[in-house]
């Protein structure tokens, strides 16, 4: 993937004026690496980071100097979800790297379908460790294996390009197909019969003018 740059000389409230031209300022750094400050074009990114993602090596053009990097991190206007600023991570092709690779998910679980049973994807991504020219650009998680409830894929069972070491314990779910949550049973409520409460008040009220009427004779 090539990517063409060029070095900016605006800063601070100049980068409102870049922006306006279509670019989009940029970071270049790594370790052993002079940083550098960029300006790019935002269409041309967009095309071109919607087919690497962030873990495939991105080859910057500066005339006729290439320099490898991956994106590190990408600041988008919370009001308009623009990209307003990006970081490149400059890398040596000799040297391994950590990097999070995404997940994909893909298939149809049987147990969802079959069973009602709800998938719960806990993990989005995973941590490896390999040169930056062998870094998927995602690992994909087949969940067409999942035929019974309770059933999960693990690490263990995602497959790994060779000289890309995962660094997540392989006992480690990644998605689990879950039993339907039961209904709640709404208990009927019977209605009070007052009929006697209604009985045993008269009654007491007959009682207690007996008592009454009594009294007033012994007088």
């Amino acid at each position: 993937m090539d990517l063409a740059v060029k070095t900016r000389e605006k800063f601070g409230k100049n980068l409102k004026a870049l922006r306006r031209e279509g670019l989009i300022p940029a970071e270049l750094y790594g370790r052993g690496f002079e940083n550098a400050h960029l300006a790019i074009d935002g269409k041309e990114f967009k095309k071109v980071f919607g087919e690497s993602g962030e873990s495939t090596i991105i080859n910057l053009l500066f005339g006729k100097e290439s320099r490898p990097a991956l994106v590190h991190d990408i600041q988008k206007d919370f009001l308009t979800d623009e990209i307003i600023h990006i970081d490149f991570h400059q890398v040596r092709m000799d040297e391994k790297i950590k990097a999070r690779i995404p997940l994909e998910f893909i298939g149809e679980a049987p147990a969802v379908k079959e069973f009602g049973g709800v998938l719960n994807k806990t993990i989005s991504e995973i941590e490896v460790e390999a040169l930056p020219g062998d870094l998927p650009r995602h690992f994909e998680v087949d969940i067409s294996g999942l035929k019974e409830l309770d059933q999960s894929f693990y690490v263990s069972d995602l497959k790994a390009p060779k000289g890309v070491e995962i660094l997540v314990e392989p006992e480690t779910v990644i998605a689990t197909v879950t039993p339907p949550a039961e209904e709640e049973k709404v208990e009927e409520v019977v209605p009070a019969d007052v009929t006697d409460v209604k009985v045993e008040s008269e009654e007491k009220v007959a009682e207690r003018a007996k008592e009454k009427t009594d009294t007033e004779d012994k007088k």
